[in-house]
């Protein structure tokens, strides 16, 4: 009987060694999980704190009918008796093509009558950063924004800056301002490129020439914002045509709009601060229609 006992404690204590082995072996692999888990929570929680967060801006408006359609008639008057179809098309615009249209689109209207031709397009650029780790849509749109800002010898204003200091790519183009004054306006800030008032003009009674704008920053359009405004030389018979264009940055997305008016006869010269003015008009509408 005792060598029975014996061998039946001897036959208890292999399944209760393998109980605490499988037990143990059991609490590691859960020891194990549990370690991976928590590392894994960690470099999650690492990264979205690195991670710069995405643009304001996810998509983008249809661009022919983001422009206020009041305005557009404003910068674009059509010729008489143009018929109604012609009419509706003329106004309703022309779409670019796009490959991708939540990160880049543009429409074009093209008005002409007998005394010239206008010309308007409105460009909607979204930006996004391939690298937010390091960098954030707003960040890279303010380095694109900074790149057109440069190419028309433009310079932001520093923190100490003052906005006084901005040059314009057109011959005497004026400092940066805080907006387009109102048509013909005296509000010019810099020396003209041959077309400013005559004294003795404005003396004798004939009507002086309106100032030149020029090139400069603009204030209180949308985040940062320039406009830059040409006249093609004058020639013997060549018209002298205006180009006012107009780029602000709002958040991670930069829009273009530009304006070009051409006279039909030598001679005829459009006025900077009329052809700015409605282009700025129009680009507020567009800022309007982004804070919506």
């Amino acid at each position: 009987m005792q060598r029975k006992t014996v061998r039946g404690v001897r036959g208890v204590l292999p399944g209760a060694a393998m109980l605490t082995v499988l037990t143990a072996g059991l609490t590691a692999c859960t020891d194990g999980g549990s370690g991976i888990g928590t590392k894994s929570d960690s470099k999650a929680g690492t990264n979205s704190g690195a991670v710069a967060q995405p643009g304001k801006y996810r998509s983008l408006p249809m661009p022919c009918k983001a422009a206020d359609a009041k305005k557009i008639k404003a910068m674009l008057p059509a010729a008489e008796g143009l018929a109604p179809e012609a009419l509706e098309a003329l106004y309703a615009g022309v779409a670019d093509a796009s490959y991708d249209a939540d990160r880049r689109v543009a429409c074009r209207w093209t008005a002409q009558t007998p005394t010239e031709t206008r010309l308007l397009s409105v460009d909607f650029e979204r930006v996004v950063s391939y690298d937010r780790a390091t960098t954030s849509d707003d960040d890279k749109a303010r380095q694109v924004y900074g790149r057109r800002l440069t190419a028309v010898n433009l310079t932001a204003p520093g923190p100490s800056a003052s906005p006084s200091t901005s040059t314009g790519t057109s011959p005497g183009a004026t400092p940066s301002g805080s907006g387009a004054p109102a048509p013909g306006g005296s509000a010019s800030t810099g020396a003209s490129t041959g077309t400013s008032p005559d004294p003795a003009a404005s003396a004798s009674g004939t009507p002086a020439t309106p100032p030149e704008l020029g090139s400069r920053l603009l204030d209180g359009l949308g985040n940062e914002a320039f406009v830059e405004d040409k006249l093609a030389a004058a020639g013997a018979s060549a018209t002298q045509a205006r180009t006012v264009r107009i780029v602000f940055r709002t958040s991670n997305v930069i829009v273009t709009v530009e304006y070009n008016v051409q006279p039909a006869l030598p001679g005829t010269v459009p006025p900077s601060g009329e052809t700015q003015d409605r282009a700025r008009q129009l680009a507020q509408a567009l800022v309007d229609r982004f804070d919506d």
